[in-house]
């Protein structure tokens, strides 16, 4: 009998969250998983028409825009930002282990993180400008003027760097987390080993982070795949030429520009099962290797 009374109590106290879940997620799944079967213009839920597998067979069209080339697009974005976000984040948590006032270095590289995404992307924007700080740095050192949001070739780039360093800070309070759990006696064993610096960090330190890696890795490649609003803010359009056009921008294009929802629900949907594949694919890599290495 108290173990119900106890159970019951948890489920109360649980149950804002477990609603906030189901209204707010669970819903709109279900929700977008039939308009994807679906044709609806918005708004009139009386007009939604099933269509089966037509929206996926669209998407899915190798000579339409989504496959190729929305779909390179979103992949060459992804690694760009998440090699950047976490080559970066590893160097900064390294750094900032062999630095004083640590708490403050990570402050400060956790504003990033929690400035809005508008706030973030127009100031990179004005950065990146003709007359924009950069340029200007560039045009001191003798360099012309890049346009780095005009030219088709390093838009996509620059704003996958904009992306990296916008998530950097939530990767380096990850990875400091990680470093500060490894047994400093391993480091003072390497060390009366004879072990260098590189040495250690390849062989004690990235093993024993592997777990932190793992997680910031995941979490990294799941943003930079559904990454949106950085985007619209920086380019407006997915341009120039469509050449920061990537799956989520174009999800809200054919939903709220066009009102083709039941091909915006598809696309999420083939987005998702990449996602999922994805996630997958990387956690077997790591127990795989850490079963070798076992």
């Amino acid at each position: 009998m108290r173990y119900r009374r106890e159970a019951r109590a948890g489920y109360l106290f649980l149950s804002p969250s477990l609603l906030f879940f189901v209204v707010f997620l669970i819903i709109p799944t279900i929700f977008a998983v039939i308009l994807s079967l679906s044709e609806w213009g918005g708004y009139d839920l009386s007009k939604i028409r099933l269509t089966g597998l037509q929206n996926y067979v669209g998407v899915l069209n190798l000579d339409g825009t989504f496959v190729l080339p929305i779909l390179v697009n979103t992949f060459v974005f992804a690694a760009l930002a998440v090699l950047l976000a976490v080559g970066g984040s590893l160097v900064v948590a390294e750094l900032i282990e062999h630095l004083r006032l640590q708490g403050f270095w990570r402050f400060l590289y956790f504003l990033p993180f929690v400035a809005t995404v508008v706030a973030v992307g127009n100031v990179w924007k004005m950065m990146y400008q003709p007359a924009g700080l950069i340029n200007g740095i560039l045009n001191v050192l003798g360099v012309n003027s890049i346009g780095f949001l005009s030219d088709p070739d390093l838009a996509l780039p620059a704003v996958a760097v904009v992306q990296a360093w916008s998530s950097i800070g939530a990767a380096v309070l990850i990875l400091t987390a990680g470093l500060k759990g490894i047994d400093r006696n391993v480091y003072e064993a390497a060390e009366i080993d004879g072990s260098g610096r590189w040495r250690t960090f390849f062989s004690i330190t990235l093993p024993l982070l592997r777990p932190s890696l793992l997680f910031v890795l995941i979490t990294q490649v799941i943003a930079g795949l559904q990454s949106f609003a950085i985007i619209i803010v920086m380019t407006g359009d997915g341009g120039p030429a469509n050449a920061t056009n990537v799956a989520a921008f174009e999800m809200y294009q054919q939903a709220f520009k066009f009102g083709a929802w039941g091909a915006a629900s598809a696309m999420a949907m083939v987005l998702f099962v990449i996602i999922f594949v994805v996630t997958l694919l990387q956690l077997w890599i790591s127990r795989k290797r850490g079963g070798d290495e076992e």
